[in-house]
């Protein structure tokens, strides 16, 4: 074997041993997670790096009737409606910004990226104020509107990345043809962005599935309560049963995970023909 041929091999064992280690990382504390959910109290505390001794779903069970159930359903409902409301409107803006000319346009994009800089926690005593003050407080609407609000202008920041590049042709063939602006971006420009538009749709569920701050501040009751801050209930000060912890965390995660991995290839594909230009 050449000095080169060498040298190649071994560089190919070290980004290989490399990338085993970094799926260990990141793989063993969710399996860690998934096993510890089929323990007793007396099993997790005596070794928990052993594997349970046997495979009860009792804990899932227990997890789901002390309210995951219902925290997952106002995680699915808020994501939901939050990710259409915005993905939908950072595309119409982003489209706006893109194919449509109109004076002061780079003042109305550095308004609308400005929002960046907005730091959710410096506006939190304002907003509770004012979303008491409208009655939605505690309420679904807040959530919604808070979660769409923050995240437009980073939203918008991604697709407008990627429509500059678009070819405008199509555009000006779609006018010729006599279609409107509103048919134009939907049945043309919108389908050319499918990368960008599922790579944000992660983006935003991964955000509004996992977000805390507003969730814990502004909802209170069992009904509208987020998985984030509903899982903080299964934790009691008086003894906490773990691995009942350990299985709503679980349920959790698995919807996010599953969705990452069913687009992941538009996902990345998105973000690199985005971002990089």
């Amino acid at each position: 074997m050449t000095r080169t041929g060498f040298l190649g091999a071994v560089g190919r064992l070290f980004v290989w041993s490399f990338l085993l280690a970094l799926v260990v990382v990141v793989a063993y504390p969710l399996l860690w997670m998934v096993l510890n959910g089929f323990k007793t109290n007396t099993e997790l505390f005596g070794n928990p790096f052993a594997l349970p001794l046997q495979l009860d779903w009792g804990n899932y069970a227990d997890a789901w009737n002390r309210g995951v159930s219902d925290y997952l359903t106002a995680s699915i409902l808020v994501t939901v409606t939050s990710t259409i409301a915005t993905v939908f409107i950072s595309a119409w803006a982003a489209y706006g910004l893109t194919r449509v000319r109109m004076p002061f346009g780079r003042t109305v994009s550095g308004i609308i990226l400005g929002g960046l800089m907005l730091a959710p926690a410096v506006a939190l005593v304002p907003l509770v104020r004012m979303f008491q003050a409208m009655g939605l407080y505690n309420t679904f609407w807040a959530l919604l509107i808070l979660y769409t609000a923050f995240r437009i202008p980073f939203t918008t920041f991604l697709i407008r990345a990627y429509m500059i590049d678009l070819p405008r042709e199509v555009d000006e063939a779609a006018e010729v043809d006599g279609a409107s602006r509103w048919t134009t971006f939907w049945r043309i420009t919108l389908p050319m962005s499918k990368p960008i538009i599922i790579s944000t749709v992660i983006l935003h569920v991964l955000f509004a599935w996992n977000e805390y701050l507003f969730a814990m501040v502004f909802t209170s009751g069992t009904g509208v309560q987020t998985l984030p801050v509903g899982l903080t209930s299964l934790m009691s000060k008086h003894g906490t049963d773990y691995p009942v912890v350990f299985a709503g965390m679980v349920v959790a995660a698995l919807p996010v995970i599953v969705l990452f991995f069913a687009s992941q290839r538009y996902f990345i594909k998105g973000l690199s023909e985005g971002i990089g230009k």
